[in-house]
């Protein structure tokens, strides 16, 4: 017994401190998953380096640049302006580090989201709805008529590639269609030249088929869309950029704001601001009918018509983009946007359940 007591003391007391040592690693474990993650905002940015694309679907971005706005709502952080020509250049940038935030078609957006499994880039507001036309040869006048022809597009799994290889799918002429990519510019000349038949394109280029090479529209693609509407340019951020300068993205969009503004509620002006990019970007201004005729086909908003993003998404299949659908649930980041709205008075935008996984 007395050499059993001792040994049932010091059991005890190892115990004790065993079950002590352990109660306060658990509340460690449990202060550290309930207390808040350190903030990673790094204040405003040093720089922000902004893709665009010389298109009057870009319009917004357009004015924007042109009048100086996003520049002003920055202040210290220096915008970086970058040009492309299609989507899937743009993401490349994106998810190489190299751009911070781009104004984008809706399929590359998509895209670029998949491609990181969800991680790299978020969706943060709309610019433009509609704008995008397939365009033919007068002696085209029904689908089956561009059977053996040549249809072109502003680059493979671009926005208007996926538009038109899902019509294609549905009217069941995939394979019998020849679909090649030019640039829009090239595509013009094409068309001229009698190289190619069709092309669907965003604006101003079906305009400019239609006016200055004798197109003649097929279908334009609002028609196949709820209430005609259907996001053609977004605006997206890398998902590290906007956790690290939260304060320099609702700057751009401040900017981005005040830019549908201008556009939406002078027209006329906004007109002249475009065709001025456009002239100083691409070398050669629109014709006046043509930029009216472009802006026509487009809704200015910042709105993203979230609700449409699912739909989009399973379309990159049928247009035998992707073999299965992006998942899309969490790509959306709303609520700077609508902070930004909201202070500047307006309605909020719907993230339409896009804004959780």
């Amino acid at each position: 017994m007395s050499r059993t007591r001792p040994a049932r003391r010091l059991f005890a007391a190892s115990a004790a401190v065993l079950s002590l040592v352990m109660a306060v690693a658990g509340c460690s474990r449990a202060e550290g998953n309930d207390a808040p993650a350190a903030s990673s905002d790094k204040g405003p940015a040093t720089e922000l380096r902004l893709g665009y694309f010389p298109n009057v679907t870009h319009a917004a971005a357009l004015v924007g640049l042109d009048k100086g706005l996003f520049t002003k709502e920055l202040g210290s952080t220096k915008l970086v302006p970058t040009k492309f020509n299609a989507g899937p250049e743009a993401v490349g940038a994106l998810l190489g580090g190299s751009l911070d935030a781009s104004f984008i078609g809706s399929g590359p957006a998509i895209n670029a989201y998949a491609k990181s499994n969800g991680e790299a880039v978020r969706l943060i507001a709309g610019t433009t709805s509609g704008g995008a036309q397939l365009v033919v040869k007068p002696t085209i006048t029904k689908p089956e008529d561009l059977v053996g022809k040549t249809v072109v597009t502003p680059q493979l799994g671009n926005t208007q590639d996926v538009s038109l290889k899902k019509w294609l799918a549905e009217k069941n002429l995939t394979g019998k269609v020849k679909v090649t990519n030019l640039e829009n510019a090239q595509t013009l000349d094409a068309f001229k030249k009698g190289d190619v038949d069709a092309a669907w394109l965003p604006e101003p280029w079906s305009s400019r088929l239609v006016l200055d090479a004798g197109a003649k529209v097929l279908l334009d693609e609002a028609t196949l869309w709820p209430d005609g509407k259907f996001p053609t340019t977004v605006l997206i951020v890398r998902t590290q950029f906007l956790q690290e300068h939260p304060e320099s993205v609702k700057a751009l969009l401040t900017g981005l704001v005040g830019a549908i503004d201008f556009a939406t509620t002078d027209k006329a002006a906004a007109k002249t601001v475009v065709n001025a990019q456009l002239k100083e970007l691409t070398g050669k201004a629109l014709k006046p009918a043509v930029i009216d005729r472009a802006f026509a086909n487009i809704q200015i908003t910042a709105d993203p018509i979230a609700s449409t993003f699912p739909q989009l998404a399973k379309d990159s299949v049928t247009a035998g983009i992707a073999k299965e659908a992006p998942t899309v649930a969490g790509f959306a980041d709303l609520g700077p946007l609508n902070d930004v709205l909201t202070k500047a008075g307006k309605p909020t935008v719907d993230a339409a359940g896009l804004d959780t996984k």
